[in-house]
């Protein structure tokens, strides 16, 4: 691991240092049990339907409270409960009767401007920072490398090693420069660089790293965090420091949940874990999923099953409320994907196949969509005349050893299907282990020359195991290109526009191979061997593009 002696004589200073800056007045010790339960909701639950009918507006209700809305618009409906639910057990227990009274509701703060700060950098999770090239791109090129550390522990659920893992993306961060004199362990050559960018990511062998940008050199220590980091930390986009890290296997059971690090003070502050959670019908605490902060609430859901909403600001962090369910009879799905967020409701899809819109004021489903086989590959959404649609796309698991990803688009207001695409998959055996076929990866949404169709990555769509670029057609979801790649690919393909409007696709496969395509046709322009395995999704800014392999490094690479 490449390591600075320059961070070393600073550690002695950071705690004096950390009293003059503006840091969160967070307390130093875990927090790590449930309080009381104030509220505890099933369903049916029409006492909170009250106060949030159809095209009420977010102010109107808050006009007696000291809560802050940040959006005006009017909501969606929450006095729905749609027949979908019929079979739907679930439960909202609330930890607090103040919700409302205390933080800002509703507010988008992940600015495009600031850069790339969760999952696909938005709530919509629809990659609003795009690559830009000039002309048609023709070669890839290596800027710098950055080689992790290698975790070698070897447990029932495998040895994880270091490098990126799925999903993996790098978060991309551009601090004001007096933001940055706020942290005593963070460079001081970077803190000086005018529009620097910072590089943050979770690795496979439990570390996060913080690099620059411009060339792959430490901006301040690795933090350990002493498990796997599977999914995508999230930044909090108010930018108080506070950084969101998931685990994804356990190692040390201590620390296997979530993690909020102080960036300010350099080491975890608060600790929650969903490993034992005795509301959870599911006993698995892994946190894949990439956290979303929507005002003063941050929602995450676990794989145990359960979607966690915490209070966040300068001197608190606590639970406020969950919700966890099931289906009439079954066992207790888990939730690997992330939620996806338009106004006041949330979207996200479980191992089970099932896709359920939750309305986030009380975290009470709004309905429930089957989509028949696991799906961890995270949503899209995209508005169209005010209604916003949603799009993702299954994996071939409980179906057996071959079977159909069902890549469909629905309505987010009540869950209706407009159209369903089948993708033949297979599960395939890999080094003697067997590995499931579909799409693991998040739709890409064209603009501009490709406004019409959206693709994504669909492993296994062959017996032995390769896997094709599949683009569909918006409207009518017939597939207007495959294009078949040299591996299959769980990683999810990022966008770069052309100075007149053209759609390039950038994607990476598990054999190590980065790929440039015609976004619009499917063409495959470019293709280079350079890692080990990207099954880690990439982030790009400008013409640059950086994506994790699952070995050891950590690349930047220039679209030329």
């Amino acid at each position: 691991m490449a390591f600075s002696l320059r961070y070393l004589f600073l550690a002695t200073g950071i705690f004096f240092f950390a009293c003059t800056v503006k840091s969160p007045q967070l307390p130093l010790s875990y927090h790590a049990n449930d309080t009381i339960p104030r509220i505890e909701l099933r369903m049916p639950a029409p006492r909170i339907h009250h106060f949030q009918q159809q095209g009420l507006l977010l102010n109107d209700y808050l006009s007696a409270k000291s809560g802050t809305p940040c959006f005006f618009g009017r909501l969606l409906p929450g006095n729905i409960i749609h027949e979908s639910l019929k079979d739907l057990e679930y439960r909202v227990i609330h930890y607090t009767d103040d919700l409302y009274e205390r933080g800002r509701l509703m507010c988008d703060d992940y600015d495009p401007g600031l850069g790339v700060l969760t999952f696909r950098g938005s709530f919509r999770r629809d990659m609003p920072v795009s690559g830009f090239v000039r002309g048609v791109p023709q070669q890839v090129n290596v800027d710098w490398v950055y080689t992790t550390d290698y975790d070698t522990t070897r447990t029932q659920y495998g040895m994880w090693g270091g490098g990126l893992g799925w999903t993996g993306q790098p978060l991309i961060v551009k601090w004001p420069g007096e933001t940055r004199e706020e942290y005593a362990l963070l460079d001081t050559t970077f803190k000086k660089k005018q529009d620097a960018l910072e590089v943050i990511a979770g690795s496979l062998s439990g570390t996060v790293f913080f690099l620059d940008f411009e060339d792959g050199t430490e901006t301040r220590p690795p933090i350990p965090t002493h498990n796997p980091i599977k999914g995508t930390p999230s930044l909090d986009p108010r930018l108080n420091g506070l950084l969101y890290v998931g685990s994804g296997v356990p190692h040390d059971e201590e620390s296997f949940g979530i993690n909020i690090i102080d960036l300010h003070r350099h080491a975890p502050v608060f600790f929650y874990s969903g490993h034992n959670d005795p509301v959870a019908y599911r006993r698995w605490g892994a946190f894949d999923s990439s956290p979303l902060l929507v005002g003063d609430f941050l929602y995450w859901p676990g794989e145990n099953g359960v979607l966690y909403q915490f209070y966040i600001d300068d001197d608190e962090i606590s639970l406020v409320a969950k919700m966890v369910y099931r289906l009439r009879g079954r066992s207790g799905p888990g939730i690997e994907s992330s939620l996806a967020v338009y106004k006041n409701y949330g979207y996200f899809g479980d191992n089970h196949g099932n896709i359920l819109c939750i309305n986030l004021l009380t975290l009470q489903p709004v309905w429930m969509y089957d989509n028949m086989d696991d799906t961890d590959a995270t949503i899209v959404i995209e508005v169209e005349d005010e209604i916003p649609y949603i799009y993702t796309g299954s994996q071939v698991d409980m179906q057996g050893d071959e079977g159909y990803a069902r890549f469909v688009k629905i309505n987010g207001l009540n869950g209706e299907a407009l159209w369903e695409q089948k993708i033949e998959a297979f599960r395939v055996s890999h080094a003697g282990r067997m590995f499931d076929g579909g799409m693991f990866s998040t739709p890409l949404a064209g603009r501009n020359n490709a406004a019409d169709i959206i693709v994504s990555n669909f492993a296994h769509t062959t017996e032995d195991g390769a896997g094709e670029l599949i683009a569909f057609h918006k409207q009518t979801g017939d597939i207007v290109y495959r294009t078949l790649l040299s591996a299959y690919s769980w990683s999810s393909p990022v966008a770069l526009y052309n100075e007149f409007g053209d759609l390039f696709i950038f994607t990476g496969d598990v054999e190590g191979n980065v790929y440039l395509l015609d976004g619009r046709d499917g063409r495959i322009l470019y293709r280079r061997r350079l890692g080990r395995n990207f099954e880690a999704s990439p982030v790009v800014w400008g013409n640059r593009v950086v994506i994790g392999s699952r070995g050891r490094e950590i690349y930047r690479l220039s679209i030329e």
